[in-house]
């Protein structure tokens, strides 16, 4: 069972931060929200990381198979190698091609 993440992060936004909650409104508003919505809200809310922080948080992600289409969808929409999109995703370039090869794309 997925966690109600539409309702954690609108609660956090009232609480914490209500000067931000105009700048989420526009994927909060969404009925569903993706990994990379949740992912994307993170980065809104609490800013970037220090990279020790950031190193340590990657060891633990984990994609489904909608978030990983989603991830190589977003590679051919803005015409990015593999080393582009693991940059911007903060993957590694193996994992990417690993994907492509698991998904045939």
């Amino acid at each position: 069972m997925k966690p109600n993440y539409k309702n954690i992060y609108t609660h956090i936004l009232l609480k914490k931060f209500p000067h931000k909650q105009q700048s989420c409104l526009s994927i909060l508003n969404k009925t569903d929200l993706s990994d990379l919505d949740v992912i994307e809200l993170n980065k809104m809310i609490f800013g970037q990381k220090s990279q020790e922080t950031e190193r340590q948080n990657q060891k633990y992600r984990s994609y489904n198979k909608t978030t990983i289409l989603e991830i190589l969808d977003y590679k051919k929409k803005n015409n990015l190698n593999d080393s582009q999109l693991a940059d911007h995703f903060n993957l590694s370039r193996n994992t990417v091609s690993k994907w492509k090869k698991m998904f045939a794309i």
